[in-house]
């Protein structure tokens, strides 16, 4: 690699033999190197002594989009017409279209310089036998740095169009310096530990220190990928109009985390396979009064509004056992029961961590993220919930969303939420989600006629969807 610098080192004093001045534009096309290269090839001559000189300014650059690169290579879109028409005859626009890539914007040109026409029921014919791409040229110009080549107009077209992306860079004027034409000492970039103790330094000229040159960037504290999603999903929520809940609970008891989403005591989601249960305390210190408690254990045992229930014993030892949380739904119920005796239509949601006794693979954690929302009103139905799913996750950059029944002991109907992973090549389940059932809502003490549309989203999953992981660990 060192050759190959000090060869090129070679070449711009060569060319500058030649020459009163060159741009280091003119130097990268010429030699076939990066502008970057090409300066500091440029800096470590000038750091040779006063060989050159150098002046720098700041000039319009130009370079291709991956579109312009696209039609360097196979043709501009409206010759791409003009060809296919030629190779078959007088055809159908709705085949043209169907058939071209880019059709669209290619006959349009096409039509606008006079190659193709447009006939009777819609068939385009050819109106001159032979065309010049002069897009495909002009565009090959400015990959190739010939930007005077190209009239501004036309630079001005390929931007509108997409085709060109304009920027500003530094360039940098070489001319000949006083010391130009004398043999060029090598300097040495390295003091080695074998060069001190031969003495050997000695004999060699050293290039000196650029204190202006920027050292490596230093890694600092930033925030993790994964608040960045939970920022976004904040923000995303806000927009959409809901209000963030408070979701202080690590620790709940059983009752608020199974019994009040009807979820039944021999449910086996409260084993311990799936579930941590605290030793210390293991129970609850108390459950609130007012009767819910009550309504719950009837609800469960004999059923209530309109439901049989389980039609079997609840136990109220059962319910005080104290669990690390495995949803922030827990959370809901308490908003929803909170909110009862003066209930008013709301949006609100949730971003927090919740704890399943899981085995660890590539999309499963012990501990991860839920994003809990919930809209209470009259009138609304599963349509609604689809939507405010459907417009969340297009906000959020992931508009590939399926739903599935699926069954949950506290809402119905439920559906499973699938996100699709481009890198994995399958759909993903990102959450869950459904209308929460009467016997719930009725116990909390919400009023009849109120329906209450809930999910419960992972985080990770769609972090890992958006970044193109495909392992969640």
């Amino acid at each position: 690699m060192t050759d190959n610098y000090d060869k090129n080192i070679e070449k711009v004093i060569d060319i500058l033999h030649n020459k009163e001045s060159i741009t280091s534009i003119e130097l990268s096309r010429i030699l076939e190197l990066s502008h970057n290269t090409v300066i500091g090839i440029i800096n470590s001559l000038k750091a040779k002594g006063n060989v050159i000189k150098i002046e720098p300014s700041t000039c319009v650059s130009w370079e291709l989009t991956d579109e312009g690169n696209d039609i360097v290579e196979n043709g501009s879109y409206e010759v791409l017409i003009h060809s296919y028409i030629a190779k078959n005859g007088p055809t159908p626009l709705a085949d043209v279209m169907k058939n071209v890539p880019n059709s669209k914007i290619g006959f349009s040109k096409a039509m606008a310089n006079g190659w193709v026409k447009k006939g009777a029921s819609a068939v385009i014919t050819k109106v001159v036998d032979t065309v010049t791409d002069d897009v495909k040229v002009s565009l090959e110009l400015i990959k190739n740095k010939k930007y005077n080549g190209v009239p501004q107009e036309k630079k001005n077209e390929f931007k509108k169009r997409k085709l060109i992306k304009e920027s500003s860079v530094t360039v940098f004027k070489v001319l000949k310096g006083e010391e130009f034409g004398m043999s060029l000492k090598k300097l040495e970039t390295e003091l080695t530990p074998e060069m001190i103790e031969s003495e050997s330094w000695r004999g060699l000229e050293f290039k000196s220190y650029n204190l202006d040159a920027k050292g490596v960037r230093p890694f600092h504290g930033s925030l993790h990928p994964l608040m960045k999603v939970r920022d976004e999903i904040r923000s995303i929520f806000l927009a959409m109009g809901f209000s963030e809940m408070n979701t202080g609970n690590y620790v709940e008891s059983s009752f608020w985390n199974f019994d009040a989403l009807f979820q039944p005591q021999q449910h086996p989601a409260r084993d311990a396979h799936d579930t941590f249960f605290l030793t210390k305390p293991a129970t609850a210190v108390s459950l609130p009064k007012c009767g819910i408690v009550d309504r719950v254990e009837e609800v469960h045992s004999k059923g209530a509004y309109g439901s049989l229930g389980y039609n079997c014993e609840w136990h109220l030892k059962e319910a005080l056992k104290n669990v690390l949380r495995t949803h922030t739904t827990a959370n809901s119920a308490r908003f929803l029961y909170n909110i009862g005796p003066k209930f008013q239509p709301v949006k609100v949601f949730s971003i927090d961590k919740v704890y399943r006794n899981e085995t660890l693979d590539t999309t499963h954690l012990a501990e991860f993220h839920q994003v809990e929302g919930i809209v209470a009103d009259y009138g609304i139905s599963l349509g609604h919930l689809i939507g405010v799913i459907n417009d969340f996750f297009c906000r959020m950059g992931l508009p590939r969303v399926r739903f599935k029944p699926a069954y949950n002991p506290y809402t119905e109907p439920s559906m499973e939420i699938f996100c699709y992973h481009i890198g994995l090549g399958k759909w993903i389940e990102v959450g869950n989600s459904g209308m929460f059932r009467p016997e719930m809502l009725r116990s909390l003490g919400l009023p009849p006629g109120v329906a209450v549309l809930g999910w419960g989203l992972s985080l990770e999953r769609p972090a890992m969807i958006k970044f193109g992981f495909d392992n969640i660990r």
